[in-house]
């Protein structure tokens, strides 16, 4: 309840909140150096099983993926079982492959003209339907797509980032396989590929600032809501602690006071900013918000964030904000890896700020389903076939025992 009325925070607080400050210096929470405010993580468990219920889907995505990059979409059974531990399968590719009727075909063929036939993987036809479906869902939200990008080149502070580090978060953006090769080519007043294609070398640049791109969810928000009630808020932060947590009161003041801070648009330039001050830090949140806010899944893994320290300025403790400001988001340890999540794009452990491009999932989804519930119903008739072939043996068995009875009985009759 304390953060859900951090608006009304009111001039008399903060000037006694001052007095306060000039009594004991102590009491003067802007003196402390930020990194000195720790606060104890604590398990969200209806987040941790949002991650948990996407595990099996990110799965199947994945060694799809790999068999699509394959030559001819199609590869043998046993170099797609050599890459298991890469792909973090913890079943047999053919226990997988029993598992997931309505993702591939299993066929018959020679790995050379003359070698003895070897089972190959290759894309099912439900498969080839569905990675139809996915082209006309790019092309329908390409718009989306482009100023996606966009953002993330204007909140770099050159305006340029590898083409290495984006083909590295294609997946956490929802950007297409090719995007580099047949998107970013059709936009060259926003794009430019400069230097030579080698790996590490190659860079996406851009070309055109666009202001209606240069506007934060944040920012968009407060703008929607002037729009509703006709009365204009300042652009914020949602600060809302999920039920139980508890925070000691010298944070609880720091927060409120930095909330009160004005807002800092990721897409300014913030180099005159001192990396340790308070309002760095209110910038470094607000990256951090635009970044979850236009991923997919409103999370992304911690180390691939880091990846992009240089290009937004991220201190070397860039992570220990998510544990600092525990009201916006929570950093979750499902799996083993560290995961960023946006608190306010979830009720409970359900996405409620949805992506258009989460269509792709919801398709996949269905997809993976339809042969789920395949596989149940073949394994039902199964076991109602072995039920009655135990039947019809036991019915046949006592047949023969009455027979040799009946055998017995009339010889001793003859007796």
């Amino acid at each position: 309840m304390l953060f859900k009325t951090y608006s009304i925070y009111t001039t008399r607080t903060k000037h006694l909140l001052h007095r306060k400050s000039l009594i004991n210096p102590a009491f003067n929470l802007h003196t402390k150096p930020i990194s000195s405010l720790k606060v104890v993580w604590r398990r969200d468990p209806q987040l941790d099983h949002a991650i948990e219920r996407d595990k099996p889907y990110k799965i199947c995505s994945k060694v799809v993926k790999e068999v699509l990059n394959e030559p001819g979409q199609v590869i043998p059974l046993r170099y797609l079982e050599n890459r298991r531990e890469r792909l973090r399968l913890n079943v047999r590719i053919s226990t997988f492959l029993n598992k997931n009727p309505a993702l591939f075909d299993v066929y018959q063929d020679r790995i050379k003209p003359k070698s003895e036939p070897v089972r190959f993987v290759r894309v099912s036809h439900r498969l080839r339907n569905f990675l139809e479906e996915e082209k006309r869902i790019v092309l329908e939200n390409e718009g989306w797509i482009v100023s996606k990008l966009c953002k993330l080149l204007m909140m770099a502070k050159d305006k340029v980032l590898s083409v290495d580090k984006l083909v590295h978060v294609k997946r956490e953006f929802g950007f297409p396989n090719d995007f580099l090769v047949n998107l970013v080519p059709n936009y060259p007043n926003y794009f430019r590929l400069i230097g030579p294609p080698e790996e590490g070398k190659s860079f996406l640049e851009l070309v055109e600032w666009n202001p209606e791109f240069a506007k934060s969810i944040i920012e968009q928000r407060a703008e929607d809501e002037f729009g509703l009630t006709g009365i204009r808020i300042r652009p914020n932060f949602y600060y809302k602690l999920p039920p139980g947590f508890f925070l000691r009161k010298e944070m609880r003041e720091w927060i409120r006071d930095w909330l009160e801070l004005d807002y800092i648009s990721p897409y300014v330039d913030v180099s005159h900013l001192d990396q340790a001050s308070q309002e760095m830090e209110k910038r470094t949140v607000g990256v951090f918000h635009e970044l979850l806010s236009l991923s997919l899944f409103k999370r992304i893994p911690v180390p691939i964030l880091g990846k992009f320290s240089d290009e937004y300025r991220f201190s070397n403790t860039f992570s220990s904000v998510f544990t600092r400001h525990p009201g916006i988001f929570y950093m979750s340890l499902k799996g083993g890896i560290k995961t960023a999540m946006l608190r306010e794009a979830y009720k409970d452990s359900e996405l409620i700020q949805r992506d258009p491009l989460l269509e792709i999932k919801d398709k996949f989804v269905q997809l993976l389903e339809e042969g789920w519930q395949e596989r149940q119903e073949q394994l039902r008739l199964q076991r109602e076939e072995v039920k009655k072939n135990r039947v019809m043996m036991a019915l046949g068995d006592g047949d023969t025992d009455g027979q040799e009875s009946s055998r017995e009985f009339d010889g001793q009759e003859v007796k």
